[in-house]
């Protein structure tokens, strides 16, 4: 080795191999460093700035379809392109609102929308919804702003492609595609299918660079009513007309098939149309159908008679001093429509007889009423397949008063809804077998238990017992106060009721608010529909049952009959024939 002698060649070989080693030693660290973030920490880093630059959300699947009976689509989900924001983190609140006050006359939005926009913002929230399933006009508006921070994303929207047509039955859907009522609601779990997820990758700008679908979505099952909508159109059409005629509170319409149990047509008025759930009133979203309870009045003699038959409380023969037109019970005075002199058995329901209802009820063991009543499924749910369903109010016998087996008699101290009164009067069209109403045709999971198809049906009472009380009811139109129901080259079978109402304001019943009803079946010797019909407070001189319910159940079921080809037993006069041609559907 060569001996540097010169002090000064020495100093500046010694910098140079210190600068030598400080340069080395970076490198090492600067080397060390990109091993560790590149190598040692690159999984953990980069989920960092994903999670910093990016939003993972779920892929709402596409809402299965609704079906009538028939295949024709009810309700179907359509892709339209909702509006979001994603904010920059560090932007003062003045840059935000001036970017949403930009889309304000693209998306028509209201003061009150910013509002809850900013709030959203304000909150730091890093995805803020502006708005959901806009029009392909509104889009092309919001894309020429090109405002920094807002884009896309498809998402389905319900549409109901016949408007308020059977509202009642399928409800509707929120912002999120979730059932909210309706079978929308019942059957949500099999209509929304199963979610996706996605991921959104932003630069620091906020600016959309890549979409990363992380899990595809199933879409939902299809869903087939039972629900004919040529039937429920014209249910709905004479139900608008009747209660706008009558000036009642409201009404609904219930028609089945009874052999099936199938519901033909649910309607109810008033009514909304499904386009715009949520934003609807309530007094319009109510299902009274199966969400109402009230006391059934007369229609409720049709358990009376058949209990009475079955346990042989009564003859046919037997008669009955209805001449007062009044009776007494316990300190409770009931009266007649009008004094109707001596009745037999038959003669009491088909000219509606409170009186001598009553001496028949009295007959009865409170027992064997109860266990009537219960038979015939009042007391709980017909499980038709529709949410919200009421089981309506059945006092066990001990909670019984002096009143109660006279009250129950005539249809009073009991609550029932219209779909209980439709499967009670379908045990007499199908001979004394309960066959469980059902809204759901066709379904990927079979349903199990009394309201499947083929489950075994209860016999309620006896075939004698169901022709005595079917017979008593064809007489109740023919020459009874059922008389408006008549279609001539028809029997129809049918009891009307006119239930007082409880006005709290009294303190007991009202004599001026009534809730009149209708129910019948026809043809009554082999039952192609049943139908119960209910008016609540129908106000003017007309408001029995008999004047108001009656004269609908005519209307619909004429329509009906021709929809399905039905042919008369006899030729009828040609002033008989006015409802309109329908399309043929010989088999409801």
């Amino acid at each position: 080795m060569i001996e540097i002698r010169d002090p000064y060649r020495r100093r500046i070989h010694k910098k140079t191999l210190l600068l030598v080693c400080l340069l080395l030693a970076w490198f090492l660290i600067i080397a060390g460093r990109l091993v560790d973030l590149q190598v040692l920490q690159h999984s953990r880093l980069k989920a960092q700035v994903i999670e910093q630059n990016s939003l993972k959300s779920d892929i709402i699947p596409k809402r299965g379809n609704i079906f009538d009976r028939n295949g024709i689509v009810l309700a179907l989900s359509l892709p339209l392109p909702s509006v979001f924001y994603v904010p920059l983190k560090d932007e003062p609140a003045a840059g935000h609102r001036a970017k949403i006050n930009r889309l304000k006359k693209a998306l028509s939005l209201t003061d009150k929308d910013i509002q809850k926009i900013m709030a959203r913002v304000e909150d730091h929230d890093t995805f803020v919804w502006i708005k959901r399933t806009i029009s392909q006009a509104e889009y092309e508006s919001v894309k020429r702003l090109a405002v920094p921070g807002i884009s896309f994303r498809e998402e389905n929207k319900r549409f109901y492609p016949l408007g308020p047509l059977a509202a009642h039955v399928l409800g509707g859907v929120g912002v999120d595609d979730v059932g909210l009522s309706g079978v929308e609601l019942k059957y949500n779990e099999l209509l929304k299918g199963i979610n996706g997820q996605s991921q959104i990758l932003w630069d620091a700008r906020k600016r959309k660079y890549q979409i990363e679908t992380l899990k595809d979505p199933k879409p939902g099952k299809p869903l087939t009513l039972t629900i004919d909508q040529i039937i429920q159109h014209s249910a709905e059409r004479e139900l608008r007309r009747a209660v706008e005629e009558t000036r009642a509170n409201w009404g609904t319409v219930v028609i089945s098939n009874p052999a099936s149990g199938e519901i033909l047509a649910m309607a109810g008025f008033p009514t909304y149309d499904p386009n715009a759930y949520p934003d609807v009133s309530r007094e319009a979203e109510v299902n009274r159908a199966v969400r109402h309870n009230f006391e059934p009045g007369s229609t409720f003699k049709i358990v009376t008679a058949a209990a009475a038959r079955e346990y042989g409380a009564s003859r046919l023969t037997d008669t009955f001093d209805c001449r007062e037109g009044k009776i007494r019970v316990a300190g409770w005075t009931i009266e007649d429509h009008e004094k109707l002199g001596v009745l037999t058995f038959p003669e009491v329901f088909i000219h509606s007889s409170n009186v001598g209802s009553i001496q028949v009820g009295l007959r009865l063991a409170r027992g064997e009423f109860y266990n009537a009543i219960q038979a015939f499924g009042f007391g709980r749910k017909t499980e038709v397949g529709l949410p919200g369903e009421e089981k309506g109010i059945l006092r066990p016998v001990d909670k019984w008063s002096k009143t109660s087996l006279a009250a129950l008699s005539i249809g009073y101290e009991v609550s029932v809804t219209a779909v209980q009164v439709l499967q009670a009067l379908n045990v007499i069209a199908n001979r004394g077998f309960l066959i469980p109403l059902r809204i759901v045709k066709e379904t990927p999971v079979p349903a199990a238990g009394p309201a499947a198809p083929g489950y075994p049906a209860p016999r309620i009472v006896s075939e004698r017992t169901a022709a005595e009380v079917k017979d008593i009811l064809e007489r109740a139109v023919a020459e009874g106060t059922g008389r408006e129901a008549v279609i001539e080259g028809f029997s129809i079978a049918g009891k009307t009721g006119t239930a007082q109402k409880i006005d709290p304001a009294l303190g007991g019943y009202s004599a001026r608010k009534h809730l009149s009803a209708f129910a019948g079946f026809v043809p009554s010797e082999k039952p192609l529909l049943s139908m119960v019909i209910i008016l609540d407070e129908p106000k003017g001189t007309l408001y029995y049952g008999g004047q108001v319910a009656a004269p609908l159940f005519r209307d619909i079921a004429r329509n009906v009959l021709l929809y399905l080809r039905e042919p008369p037993r006899e030729i009828p006069k040609a002033e008989a024939i006015i409802a309109a041609r329908l399309p043929d559907r010989r088999t409801p």
